[in-house]
C-alpha cells in the first residue's frame, strides 16, 4: 500500500473540481510529468488524466542525466520565455541520450576504443568539417548586416582550427592517418543536407537565384544555422558528459585531447555563439518560417546520431545489451515496477479519485440492487485518515530500520530481514483499506477508462513497444506491482498496443462489474515481489541462458533490483537510497557505470553482463534505459 504516499512522503490530496464523467471525456493537450506533494491543490486523478490525445501522451524530452529538474521542466516554459535554440535542443534532448549511449561514444569514453576505429571516425569527421566550413561561408554571404557576417566568420575560423587539430593527430598516430578515406553514407547524407540547405534548397523557399530581397537571403542564413546548431550543441554535450568521468590527474587517456577540446570553455562558447546568432537571425521570422527551422534542426539531429551510429566498432561492447543475446540460446527476462516507474502519478491516487467522484452525495441513497457504499464526503475524509496514518507509520518504519546497525559491506541477507518488517506493515495497511470499505462500488468500466488515460513517463511506451516487437530478441516482460487493481494496469498498457506484458498485481473482487471492496492479494510487499520474481525466473524452465533486468523506483523494489543480473533504479527516491546505502548498496549513474563496465571488456576474454553484488544503476529517464538495452 505504499501508493497512499505521494512523492514518498506526502499524503494524497483529492479536492474535486470535475466529475468523473467529465474527466473521462476530456482530452486537453499533454502536460509535462507532475509530481504530487502535500501542497497539491489539484486532483491527482484529474492531473494524471489531463489526457493524451491518442493512446499515450508524449511528455517533453528528458534533461541531462546530471540535471535536477524533472523531465520536461525546461520545455514547459512558454515559447516566448525561452529562445528558439534552447527550445529546440530541449525537444531533441532525448535523441542526444541515444548518441551518448552509442558503442562508439562509450568505448571512446572508456579509453579502450580501438585506434583504427578512432582514425576512421576522424577521417569521416574531416569531410563533415569541410562541409561545415563551406556552409558557414555561404551563410556569411547571405547575412544582411556586418555584425552577423563577423559572427559567422568567427564560427568558420573555429571550424578551420578544428581541422588543424585533426591534422595534428597525424603526427601522433603516424602517416597512415592522413590518407584520404571516402565518406560513408551517413556522412554523405548530412553533408548533402547541410550544403543543400545553405544553397537555399529548402522546401517552401524560392530557389537561390530568385532571392530578391535581403530578408529572403537572411532566411537562408537562419535556415543554415538551424541545420548546424544541433551538431555544435551535441558535441558540447558529449564533451562535458565524458569529461566529467575523467580523473583530472589522468593524462594517459588516449583520447584526452579530443575530450578536452569538446569540453573546453572555448568550444562551449562556440556552441553558445551559434545559438545566439540563430536567435538573432530568426527574430523576425514568421511562425511558419520558425517551423521550417525546427524541421531542419530535428533532421540535422537525426543525421548526426546516424553519423555516430555508422562509426565502425568491431570490438566487444557493453551496449546495447540486446546485441549480447543470441535468441536461439539466450533470453532476456525484463521486470518493471508500475507506479512512478512507468507512470507519472501513483495508481492509488487514481483509484481514490474514482471512488470519491463516483460515490453518491450524502443526501442520495443508492438503489437497493447496488453494493452499499459511503457518500463522497465520507469517502474523502476516510481516504485522508488512511493516507495520514500510512504516511506516519511508513516513515516511522523506515526510521526504525535505519536505526539498526549500519552494514560496512553489502549484505542482502540483512536487507531482506529488515524489509520483512516493512512487509508486515504493508500487509496491515492494506487490511485497513479493505476494512474501511473505501474501494467498494467502483465500476470496472470506470477503472478501464481511467487506465486508458494514464500518462506514462516519457519514452516508457515506445521502449516497451520496440522491446516486444524485436525480431532479434527472445524476451519476456513482466510488470510487478503493489497496485490494488491489475485491471487498471492492463488497460493502461493495452491502450498503447502492448498485449504481450505479463501483469502481476493485486486484483479487485467484483460482483458483476462492481467492486466489492475486497482485494485479491497477490503482491503486497517487498517480500512478495522478490518471491514472485524468483518464481518467474524458476518457471522459465528451458535450456536457454537467462539474463534478468529489473527497473524500479521504490524501497519495495530493492530486493528485486539486487536479485536481478542488472538492477536499474528509476527516479530519485530518497528513502530507497538511504535504506540501500545503510545496507551497503552502491548507486551508480547508468552512463558512468557502462563506461566503467566497458573498461572490463577485454578482447579475447569472455564477458558476461552481471552487475557487481550490491551495485545498482540509476537513471532519471527511459531514454537511457532504451538506449542501453536496445540501442536506437
Amino acid at each position: 500500500m505504499r501508493h497512499l504516499l505521494t512523492s514518498r512522503s506526502s499524503p494524497i490530496k483529492t479536492p474535486l473540481s470535475l466529475s468523473f464523467k467529465t474527466l473521462c471525456s476530456f482530452s486537453p493537450p499533454p502536460r509535462p510529468p507532475f509530481s504530487l506533494s502535500s501542497s497539491s491543490s489539484s486532483s491527482p486523478f484529474s492531473l494524471l488524466c489531463s489526457f493524451k490525445s491518442s493512446s499515450m501522451a508524449t511528455a517533453p524530452p528528458p534533461p541531462s542525466r546530471s540535471a535536477t529538474p524533472p523531465i520536461g521542466a525546461a520545455v514547459a516554459i512558454a515559447n516566448n520565455e525561452v529562445g528558439i535554440s534552447r527550445r529546440l535542443w530541449n525537444k531533441v534532448k532525448r535523441e542526444s541520450i541515444f548518441c551518448l549511449f552509442t558503442p562508439f561514444v562509450i568505448c571512446l569514453a572508456s579509453g579502450n576504443l580501438r585506434i583504427d576505429a578512432f582514425r576512421h571516425y576522424l577521417s569521416q569527421d574531416v569531410h563533415f568539417l569541410k562541409a561545415f566550413a563551406q556552409a558557414y561561408e555561404m551563410a556569411e554571404e547571405y547575412a544582411d548586416d556586418d555584425e552577423g557576417k563577423v559572427a559567422i566568420s568567427e564560427l568558420r575560423k573555429g571550424v578551420l582550427e578544428e581541422l588543424k587539430l585533426h591534422d595534428s593527430f597525424a603526427q601522433e598516430w603516424g602517416p597512415d592517418f592522413g590518407k584520404e578515406v571516402p565518406p560513408n553514407s551517413a556522412t554523405i547524407k548530412y553533408r548533402d543536407f547541410l550544403l543543400a540547405t545553405a544553397s537555399g534548397k529548402v522546401e517552401g523557399l524560392k530557389g537561390p537565384g530568385k532571392l530578391a530581397t535581403p530578408f529572403e537571403k537572411t532566411k537562408i542564413a537562419a535556415y543554415t544555422l538551424g541545420a548546424m546548431t544541433p551538431c555544435m550543441r551535441l558535441y558540447a554535450f558529449l564533451g562535458e558528459e565524458i569529461q566529467a568521468l575523467l580523473d583530472p590527474d589522468d593524462s594517459l587517456h588516449p583520447y584526452k585531447r579530443w575530450i578536452d577540446n569538446y569540453s573546453s570553455p572555448s568550444f562551449q562558447a562556440c556552441a553558445l555563439q551559434i545559438e545566439e546568432l540563430l536567435e538573432k537571425l530568426s527574430a523576425s521570422l514568421t511562425g511558419e518560417e520558425l517551423g521550417i527551422i525546427e524541421k531542419l534542426y530535428q533532421q540535422a539531429m537525426r543525421l548526426e546520431i546516424n553519423f555516430f551510429l555508422a562509426q565502425t566498432v568491431v570490438q566487444p561492447t557493453v551496449a546495447p545489451l540486446s546485441k549480447h543475446l543470441n535468441p536461439s540460446e539466450q533470453r532476456l527476462v525484463l521486470f518493471s515496477d508500475f507506479d512512478l516507474t512507468c507512470t507519472v502519478v501513483d495508481s492509488s491516487a487514481i483509484l481514490a479519485e474514482i471512488a470519491i467522484v463516483t460515490a453518491p452525495k450524502s443526501d442520495q441513497n443508492a438503489p437497493e440492487t447496488q453494493i452499499a457504499r459511503m457518500s463522497s464526503a465520507d469517502l474523502k475524509n476516510t481516504w485522508g485518515v488512511l493516507s495520514r496514518q500510512y504516511t506516519e507509520e511508513y516513515e516511522q518504519c523506515i526510521e526504525n530500520v535505519l536505526a539498526s546497525k549500519k552494514e560496512g559491506e553489502f549484505s542482502y541477507e540483512a536487507l531482506h530481514q529488515a524489509l520483512e518488517l516493512l512487509s508486515e506493515f504493508e500487509n496491515k495497511a492494506n487490511a485497513r483499506v479493505i476494512e474501511s470499505g473505501v474501494l467498494k462500488g467502483i465500476n470496472l468500466d470506470d477503472i478501464k477508462k481511467a487506465g486508458e488515460r494514464i500518462i506514462l513517463q516519457d519514452g516508457c511506451t515506445s521502449f516497451f513497444q520496440k522491446l516486444v516487437q524485436s525480431d532479434n530478441l527472445d524476451v519476456n516482460v513482466h510488470v510487478l506491482s503493489y497496485c490494488w487493481c491489475g485491471d487498471l494496469i492492463r488497460s493502461t498498457f493495452l491502450s498503447g498496443g502492448l498485449h504481450a506484458l505479463d501483469i502481476h498485481a493485486n486484483e479487485f473482487s467484483y460482483e458483476g462489474s462492481i467492486s466489492t471492496g475486497e482485494i485479491i492479494k497477490k503482491v503486497e510487499s517487498p517480500i512478495d515481489k522478490v518471491e514472485k520474481f524468483s518464481e518467474i525466473m524458476m518457471e522459465s524452465g528451458d535450456d536457454k541462458q537467462k539474463l534478468s533486468v529489473y527497473i524500479g523506483d521504490s524501497v519495495g523494489d530493492l530486493l528485486c533490483l539486487l536479485k536481478a543480473d542488472i538492477g536499474i533504479v528509476f527516479g530519485s527516491s530518497s528513502s530507497l537510497r538511504r535504506l540501500g546505502s545503510h545496507f551497503g548498496v552502491s548507486f551508480v549513474p547508468l552512463f558512468p557505470g557502462l563506461v566503467k563496465k566497458q573498461k572490463e571488456c577485454v578482447e579475447g576474454s569472455s564477458f558476461k553482463w552481471k552487475a557487481e553484488p550490491g551495485v545498482l544503476y540509476t537513471t532519471s529517464n527511459w531514454a537511457e534505459i532504451h538506449a542501453f538495452i536496445l540501442g536506437q
